[in-house]
Protein backbone atom coordinates (compact mmCIF):
# COMPACT_ATOMS: atom_id res chain seq x y z
CA UNK A 1 0.00 0.00 0.00
CA UNK A 2 1.68 3.32 -0.87
CA UNK A 3 2.28 5.96 1.46
CA UNK A 4 0.84 9.01 0.62
CA UNK A 5 2.11 12.42 2.64
CA UNK A 6 -1.27 14.87 3.66
CA UNK A 7 -1.16 18.41 4.15
CA UNK A 8 -4.58 19.76 5.31
CA UNK A 9 -3.51 22.74 4.88
CA UNK A 10 -5.07 25.98 6.51
CA UNK A 11 -8.84 27.67 6.31
CA UNK A 12 -10.71 25.43 4.70
CA UNK A 13 -8.11 23.12 4.57
CA UNK A 14 -8.76 20.07 7.28
CA UNK A 15 -12.78 20.27 6.08
CA UNK A 16 -11.78 19.71 2.64
CA UNK A 17 -9.06 17.07 3.75
CA UNK A 18 -11.77 15.22 5.83
CA UNK A 19 -14.28 15.04 3.11
CA UNK A 20 -11.36 14.00 0.47
CA UNK A 21 -10.49 11.34 3.20
CA UNK A 22 -14.09 9.90 4.00
CA UNK A 23 -14.81 9.73 -0.36
CA UNK A 24 -11.55 7.81 -0.89
CA UNK A 25 -12.00 5.45 2.03
CA UNK A 26 -15.38 4.61 0.61
CA UNK A 27 -14.02 4.15 -2.59
CA UNK A 28 -11.35 1.70 -1.14
CA UNK A 29 -8.38 3.60 -2.38
CA UNK A 30 -5.13 1.82 -2.18
CA UNK A 31 -3.61 4.50 0.21
CA UNK A 32 -1.83 5.23 3.61
CA UNK A 33 -1.98 8.58 5.11
CA UNK A 34 1.39 10.38 6.92
CA UNK A 35 -0.25 13.34 7.68
CA UNK A 36 2.62 16.77 7.82
CA UNK A 37 1.81 20.16 8.50
CA UNK A 38 2.82 23.12 6.20
CA UNK A 39 1.83 26.65 6.19
CA UNK A 40 0.03 29.14 8.80
CA UNK A 41 -1.28 25.70 10.92
CA UNK A 42 2.93 24.53 10.78
CA UNK A 43 3.89 28.15 12.49
CA UNK A 44 1.59 27.65 15.09
CA UNK A 45 2.78 23.81 15.84
CA UNK A 46 6.23 23.83 14.95
CA UNK A 47 7.42 27.47 14.26
CA UNK A 48 8.02 26.64 10.67
CA UNK A 49 5.72 27.20 8.16
CA UNK A 50 7.66 24.14 6.12
CA UNK A 51 9.05 22.32 8.83
CA UNK A 52 11.96 19.98 7.93
CA UNK A 53 10.42 16.69 8.79
CA UNK A 54 7.20 17.58 6.60
CA UNK A 55 9.82 17.78 3.75
CA UNK A 56 11.59 14.61 4.97
CA UNK A 57 8.65 12.76 4.98
CA UNK A 58 7.92 13.97 1.21
CA UNK A 59 11.69 13.02 0.33
CA UNK A 60 10.52 9.68 1.84
CA UNK A 61 7.08 8.36 0.11
CA UNK A 62 7.56 10.60 -3.11
CA UNK A 63 4.06 11.37 -3.28
CA UNK A 64 1.75 14.10 -1.23
CA UNK A 65 -1.84 15.49 -1.54
CA UNK A 66 -1.09 18.79 -0.08
CA UNK A 67 -4.58 20.96 0.89
CA UNK A 68 -4.44 25.02 0.70
CA UNK A 69 -2.37 27.17 1.80
CA UNK A 70 -1.90 30.77 3.34
CA UNK A 71 0.60 32.51 1.93
CA UNK A 72 0.95 36.42 3.77
CA UNK A 73 0.61 38.91 1.18
CA UNK A 74 3.95 41.62 1.46
CA UNK A 75 5.54 40.44 4.53
CA UNK A 76 6.33 37.30 5.95
CA UNK A 77 7.21 33.57 4.77
CA UNK A 78 7.35 33.11 1.29
CA UNK A 79 5.00 31.32 -0.56
CA UNK A 80 5.41 27.24 0.69
CA UNK A 81 3.63 26.27 -2.81
CA UNK A 82 6.88 27.98 -4.91
CA UNK A 83 9.64 26.37 -2.23
CA UNK A 84 8.10 23.09 -2.33
CA UNK A 85 7.90 22.89 -6.20
CA UNK A 86 11.75 24.28 -6.02
CA UNK A 87 13.08 21.57 -3.43
CA UNK A 88 11.41 18.51 -5.39
CA UNK A 89 12.18 20.08 -8.92
CA UNK A 90 8.43 19.54 -9.79
CA UNK A 91 8.82 20.66 -13.63
CA UNK A 92 5.32 20.11 -14.44
CA UNK A 93 2.34 22.07 -13.23
CA UNK A 94 -0.56 20.11 -14.53
CA UNK A 95 -4.18 21.10 -14.47
CA UNK A 96 -7.21 19.51 -16.82
CA UNK A 97 -10.34 21.70 -17.03
CA UNK A 98 -13.05 19.77 -18.30
CA UNK A 99 -17.10 20.95 -18.20
CA UNK A 100 -18.97 19.28 -15.77
CA UNK A 101 -22.85 18.59 -15.65
CA UNK A 102 -24.50 20.84 -13.90
CA UNK A 103 -22.10 23.33 -13.40
CA UNK A 104 -23.59 26.68 -14.64
CA UNK A 105 -21.01 28.04 -17.92
CA UNK A 106 -21.97 29.10 -21.03
CA UNK A 107 -18.89 26.39 -22.80
CA UNK A 108 -20.20 23.06 -22.95
CA UNK A 109 -17.52 21.03 -24.49
CA UNK A 110 -14.21 22.04 -22.54
CA UNK A 111 -11.79 19.20 -21.99
CA UNK A 112 -8.08 20.43 -22.02
CA UNK A 113 -5.19 19.80 -20.13
CA UNK A 114 -2.89 22.19 -19.20
CA UNK A 115 1.16 21.43 -19.23
CA UNK A 116 2.74 24.52 -17.45
CA UNK A 117 6.37 24.82 -17.12
CA UNK A 118 7.57 25.01 -13.51
CA UNK A 119 11.07 26.43 -12.77
CA UNK A 120 12.06 28.60 -15.15
CA UNK A 121 10.64 32.19 -17.32
CA UNK A 122 10.39 35.59 -15.16
CA UNK A 123 9.22 32.99 -12.31
CA UNK A 124 12.76 32.74 -10.65
CA UNK A 125 12.54 35.93 -9.29
CA UNK A 126 15.62 37.54 -10.48
CA UNK A 127 14.89 41.33 -10.03
CA UNK A 128 17.29 44.34 -9.60
CA UNK A 129 16.60 48.19 -9.41
CA UNK A 130 17.86 50.02 -12.27
CA UNK A 131 17.23 53.05 -10.64
CA UNK A 132 15.60 52.35 -7.51
CA UNK A 133 12.01 53.77 -7.67
CA UNK A 134 12.15 54.68 -11.29
CA UNK A 135 13.20 51.51 -13.37
CA UNK A 136 13.39 47.66 -12.39
CA UNK A 137 14.18 44.26 -14.68
CA UNK A 138 13.07 40.99 -14.55
CA UNK A 139 14.67 38.53 -16.16
CA UNK A 140 13.41 35.20 -17.74
CA UNK A 141 15.42 31.99 -18.12
CA UNK A 142 14.10 29.74 -20.25
CA UNK A 143 16.61 26.10 -20.91
CA UNK A 144 16.57 24.01 -23.89
CA UNK A 145 17.03 20.83 -20.97
CA UNK A 146 13.62 22.58 -19.36
CA UNK A 147 11.79 23.02 -22.42
CA UNK A 148 12.51 19.31 -23.29
CA UNK A 149 11.40 17.73 -20.42
CA UNK A 150 7.88 19.62 -19.66
CA UNK A 151 7.00 19.16 -23.89
CA UNK A 152 7.89 15.83 -23.76
CA UNK A 153 5.94 15.26 -20.57
CA UNK A 154 2.85 16.81 -22.38
CA UNK A 155 2.94 14.29 -25.49
CA UNK A 156 3.62 11.59 -23.31
CA UNK A 157 0.69 12.49 -21.32
CA UNK A 158 -0.77 12.97 -25.07
CA UNK A 159 -0.06 9.12 -25.47
CA UNK A 160 -0.84 6.88 -22.85
CA UNK A 161 -4.29 9.34 -22.89
CA UNK A 162 -5.42 9.15 -26.12
CA UNK A 163 -5.51 13.07 -27.04
CA UNK A 164 -5.01 14.06 -29.98
CA UNK A 165 -3.47 17.30 -30.40
CA UNK A 166 -0.69 19.01 -28.63
CA UNK A 167 -1.02 23.15 -28.59
CA UNK A 168 2.50 24.67 -27.88
CA UNK A 169 1.86 28.71 -26.34
CA UNK A 170 4.66 31.30 -26.88
CA UNK A 171 5.65 34.28 -27.85
CA UNK A 172 8.15 34.20 -29.97
CA UNK A 173 7.49 36.97 -32.63
CA UNK A 174 8.85 39.10 -29.62
CA UNK A 175 10.47 37.13 -27.16
CA UNK A 176 12.65 35.75 -29.88
CA UNK A 177 15.25 34.33 -27.63
CA UNK A 178 13.56 32.56 -24.49
CA UNK A 179 10.24 31.62 -25.62
CA UNK A 180 11.78 31.07 -29.66
CA UNK A 181 14.29 28.50 -27.98
CA UNK A 182 10.70 26.41 -25.95
CA UNK A 183 9.04 27.02 -29.70
CA UNK A 184 11.78 25.31 -31.29
CA UNK A 185 12.40 22.88 -28.69
CA UNK A 186 8.61 21.78 -29.08
CA UNK A 187 8.83 21.55 -32.81
CA UNK A 188 11.73 19.26 -33.07
CA UNK A 189 9.85 16.91 -30.42
CA UNK A 190 6.82 17.24 -31.96
CA UNK A 191 8.60 15.33 -35.04
CA UNK A 192 8.96 12.48 -32.55
CA UNK A 193 5.29 11.75 -32.13
CA UNK A 194 3.69 11.79 -35.66
CA UNK A 195 0.56 10.35 -34.46
CA UNK A 196 -0.49 13.69 -32.26
CA UNK A 197 -1.34 16.93 -34.03
CA UNK A 198 0.71 19.63 -33.80
CA UNK A 199 0.31 23.02 -33.67
CA UNK A 200 1.88 27.14 -31.96
CA UNK A 201 -0.38 29.81 -31.56
CA UNK A 202 1.23 33.30 -30.39
CA UNK A 203 0.06 33.42 -26.39
CA UNK A 204 -2.27 36.64 -27.23
CA UNK A 205 -4.37 34.69 -29.86
CA UNK A 206 -4.73 31.90 -27.41
CA UNK A 207 -6.40 34.06 -25.15
CA UNK A 208 -8.47 35.04 -27.00
CA UNK A 209 -9.43 31.58 -29.03
CA UNK A 210 -9.72 30.00 -25.42
CA UNK A 211 -12.69 32.05 -24.69
CA UNK A 212 -13.96 31.79 -28.39
CA UNK A 213 -13.59 27.99 -29.33
CA UNK A 214 -12.24 26.34 -26.33
CA UNK A 215 -13.44 23.21 -27.69
CA UNK A 216 -10.71 23.14 -30.18
CA UNK A 217 -7.91 22.38 -27.63
CA UNK A 218 -6.87 19.22 -26.05
CA UNK A 219 -3.26 19.31 -24.64
CA UNK A 220 -1.65 22.50 -23.99
CA UNK A 221 2.45 23.13 -23.28
CA UNK A 222 3.62 26.97 -22.43
CA UNK A 223 6.29 28.33 -20.33
CA UNK A 224 5.66 29.60 -16.78
CA UNK A 225 3.95 32.53 -16.67
CA UNK A 226 2.07 31.82 -19.74
CA UNK A 227 0.65 28.35 -18.02
CA UNK A 228 -0.01 30.41 -15.03
CA UNK A 229 -2.60 32.58 -16.39
CA UNK A 230 -3.88 30.19 -18.78
CA UNK A 231 -4.40 27.79 -16.04
CA UNK A 232 -6.54 29.83 -14.42
CA UNK A 233 -8.61 31.12 -17.55
CA UNK A 234 -9.25 27.07 -18.30
CA UNK A 235 -10.47 26.94 -15.13
CA UNK A 236 -12.56 29.75 -15.29
CA UNK A 237 -14.74 28.27 -18.51
CA UNK A 238 -15.96 25.41 -16.68
CA UNK A 239 -17.00 27.08 -13.23
CA UNK A 240 -13.35 28.53 -11.71
CA UNK A 241 -10.81 26.94 -9.29
CA UNK A 242 -13.19 25.36 -6.86
CA UNK A 243 -13.39 22.64 -9.68
CA UNK A 244 -10.32 22.12 -11.00
CA UNK A 245 -7.62 19.76 -9.71
CA UNK A 246 -3.94 20.29 -10.13
CA UNK A 247 -0.65 18.06 -9.90
CA UNK A 248 3.05 19.12 -9.55
CA UNK A 249 5.40 16.14 -10.99
CA UNK A 250 8.84 15.81 -11.13
CA UNK A 251 11.38 13.13 -11.63
CA UNK A 252 11.49 11.69 -8.13
CA UNK A 253 8.43 12.99 -6.52
CA UNK A 254 4.51 14.35 -7.12
CA UNK A 255 2.30 16.49 -4.85
CA UNK A 256 -1.39 17.38 -5.98
CA UNK A 257 -3.09 20.21 -4.49
CA UNK A 258 -6.21 22.30 -4.60
CA UNK A 259 -4.69 25.47 -6.46
CA UNK A 260 -7.81 27.79 -4.71
CA UNK A 261 -7.11 30.07 -1.42
CA UNK A 262 -7.48 29.06 2.11
CA UNK A 263 -11.28 30.81 2.21
CA UNK A 264 -10.21 31.66 5.87
CA UNK A 265 -13.61 33.78 5.94
CA UNK A 266 -15.54 30.41 5.35
CA UNK A 267 -13.39 28.32 7.37
CA UNK A 268 -15.53 25.93 10.71
CA UNK A 269 -18.48 27.24 8.26
CA UNK A 270 -19.26 23.48 6.92
CA UNK A 271 -19.92 25.30 3.69
CA UNK A 272 -16.58 24.71 1.38
CA UNK A 273 -16.69 22.79 -1.64
CA UNK A 274 -14.37 20.04 -1.55
CA UNK A 275 -14.18 19.56 -5.76
CA UNK A 276 -11.28 20.64 -6.44
CA UNK A 277 -9.40 18.88 -3.65
CA UNK A 278 -11.28 15.62 -4.68
CA UNK A 279 -10.26 16.09 -8.33
CA UNK A 280 -6.55 16.39 -7.08
CA UNK A 281 -6.61 13.42 -5.40
CA UNK A 282 -8.38 11.86 -8.10
CA UNK A 283 -5.14 13.07 -10.18
CA UNK A 284 -3.18 11.43 -7.76
CA UNK A 285 -5.07 8.27 -7.78
CA UNK A 286 -4.12 8.27 -11.40
CA UNK A 287 -0.17 8.56 -10.94
CA UNK A 288 -0.58 5.59 -8.59
CA UNK A 289 -1.93 3.66 -11.21
CA UNK A 290 -4.91 3.22 -9.23
CA UNK A 291 -7.34 4.26 -12.42
CA UNK A 292 -10.43 2.41 -11.90
CA UNK A 293 -10.50 3.88 -8.59
CA UNK A 294 -9.94 7.17 -9.43
CA UNK A 295 -12.68 6.82 -12.64
CA UNK A 296 -15.29 5.42 -10.40
CA UNK A 297 -14.98 8.57 -7.54
CA UNK A 298 -15.20 11.03 -11.41
CA UNK A 299 -17.92 8.90 -12.20
CA UNK A 300 -19.86 9.11 -8.55
CA UNK A 301 -19.20 12.93 -8.74
CA UNK A 302 -20.87 13.16 -12.11
CA UNK A 303 -23.61 11.44 -10.79
CA UNK A 304 -23.94 13.97 -7.55
CA UNK A 305 -24.13 17.09 -10.14
CA UNK A 306 -26.67 15.54 -12.30
CA UNK A 307 -28.89 13.76 -9.68
CA UNK A 308 -28.37 15.27 -6.68
CA UNK A 309 -27.64 18.35 -6.63
CA UNK A 310 -29.18 19.68 -3.69
CA UNK A 311 -27.05 18.27 -1.84
CA UNK A 312 -23.93 20.50 -3.59
CA UNK A 313 -22.58 22.96 -2.02
CA UNK A 314 -23.99 26.90 -2.74
CA UNK A 315 -21.22 28.03 -4.97
CA UNK A 316 -21.98 25.48 -7.79
CA UNK A 317 -25.50 26.06 -7.68
CA UNK A 318 -26.74 23.37 -4.58
CA UNK A 319 -28.77 23.75 -1.46
CA UNK A 320 -26.22 21.52 0.88
CA UNK A 321 -23.03 21.98 2.60
CA UNK A 322 -19.41 20.14 2.73
CA UNK A 323 -20.99 16.98 4.38
CA UNK A 324 -24.06 16.67 2.57
CA UNK A 325 -22.05 16.88 -0.86
CA UNK A 326 -19.53 14.67 1.00
CA UNK A 327 -22.27 12.05 2.11
CA UNK A 328 -23.95 12.03 -1.52
CA UNK A 329 -20.85 11.35 -3.66
CA UNK A 330 -19.98 7.95 -0.58
CA UNK A 331 -23.67 6.87 -1.50
CA UNK A 332 -23.34 6.83 -4.58
CA UNK A 333 -19.65 5.21 -4.25
CA UNK A 334 -21.22 2.56 -1.54
CA UNK A 335 -22.33 -0.82 -3.02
Amino acid sequence: MPHVVLIPGDGIGPEITESVKQILHVAQADVQWVECAAGEAAVTSHGNPLPEETIQAIERHRIALKGPLTTPVGAGFRSINVALRQHFDLFANIRPARTLPGIDTPFRHVDMVLFRENTQGLYIGRERWVEEGQEAESLAVVSRKASERIIKEAFEYAMRHGRKKVSLIHKANILKFTTGLFLEVGREIATQYPSIEFEDLIIDNMAMQMVMRPERFDVIVTTNMFGDILSDLASGLVGGLGVTGAGNVGESAAIFEAVHGSAPDIAGKGIANPLAFLFSAVMMLDHLDQNKTAERIRAAIYTVLQEHKSDCTADIGGEGQTKSFTDAICNVLSP
